[in-house]
């Protein structure tokens, strides 16, 4: 059972549905889901070339994806640990709503509250560029968070909202550390130590959601697992290290499989193309960690996280 902390399906449903395409996610689940998926983050994020218009653009992709939703007897949106745990057992896969960057509540809180409301329950705070919130690891600045930002961070441990650090420079990361008491999350980076991308995680980072009892998402993005060959195998490794160095409660899966996206021209980890290919996965992990070790990565450790912090 699978908790995936990081997908941009949200993304490829407002794009097929604006070609006048229905039902989606429900006939492409075995290509999306199959039997491991679980619970998903369905991650909203604003193209580069909509940031003008975020807010608007949000919207509509949240009310794309419930459509969606509505037309299958497969999902559920949920916005509590017991919905979600609920949802898997009536046979359905529970879909978490997620903004991957602020640019949507630009520099409102009462926006925040507005999507807290349509579902939202995960922040990413950016995504790789600047945004009222703070600066992205893409930046020419290293800015931290605005004061704004520290704003967001407590209406959102007020609200119950999920903070992710992916994608925010290494500044912010620590200056949300230092706003939020909260167990925090980055939904999808990996171990710099192994891939030095701007993206990645530095051992410090790890330690510190470790000690905050938060949780790293694997992410299976090419280039944030290996620069010269990136394989299932290394993949893996990322796991292996960020486990031995946080322990086995604080990593996860936030796999970001993106070949579906319209325009997606990057390579694929070898071996770890897609979805289809999690039972290899699984095998991998198995040589490696023992099943209640695999059960807290797979799942349980984001469960707990949302538990806390969402409830």
């Amino acid at each position: 059972m699978i908790f995936d902390a990081h997908s941009d399906l949200p993304t490829y449903i407002y794009d097929m549905r604006k070609e006048g395409k229905n039902r989606v996610l429900d006939s492409e689940f075995g290509k999306f889901f199959g039997d491991h998926i679980k619970a998903r983050v369905m991650a909203v994020w604003t193209r580069p070339d909509r940031r003008h218009q975020a807010l608007r653009y949000g919207l509509e992709v949240i009310n794309q994806l419930y459509k969606d939703v509505l037309e299958s007897e497969k999902f559920a949106v949920v916005t509590t640990v017991e919905e979600m745990r609920n949802a898997i057992k009536n046979g359905r896969v529970a879909l978490w709503l997620g903004l991957e960057g602020g640019e949507p509540i630009e520099d409102s809180l009462d926006l925040l509250e507005i999507f807290y409301e349509l579902g939202l329950r995960v922040l990413t705070l950016t995504w790789s560029l600047r945004n009222a919130i703070g600066d992205g690891v893409f930046e020419r600045t290293n800015g931290g968070l605005t004061n704004f930002g520290v704003e967001v961070l407590g209406k959102a441990e007020e609200l119950g909202i999920v903070i992710d650090l992916s994608h925010i420079n290494e500044k912010g990361f620590w200056d949300a550390l230092e706003t939020t008491a909260f167990p925090v999350i980055a939904s999808h980076s990996n171990a710099k130590a192994l891939c030095n991308n701007k993206r990645n995680l530095t051992d410090e980072q790890i330690k510190a959601i470790a000690e905050r009892d938060g949780v790293i998402g694997a992410v299976a993005i090419p280039s944030f697992v290996d620069k010269e060959k990136p394989t299932l195998d290394k993949y893996v490794e990322h796991i292996a290290y960020m486990v031995d160095l946080a322990g086995y409660k604080h990593v996860g899966l936030g796999f970001d499989f993106v070949y579906y996206l319209k325009g997606w021209k990057g390579e694929s980890v070898e071996g770890f193309e897609n979805e289809s290919k999690i039972p290899v996965l699984l095998e991998k992990l198995n040589e490696r960690f023992s099943k209640k070790e695999i059960e807290a990565i797979a799942f349980k450790n984001f469960e707990r996280v949302f538990e806390r912090v969402v409830g």
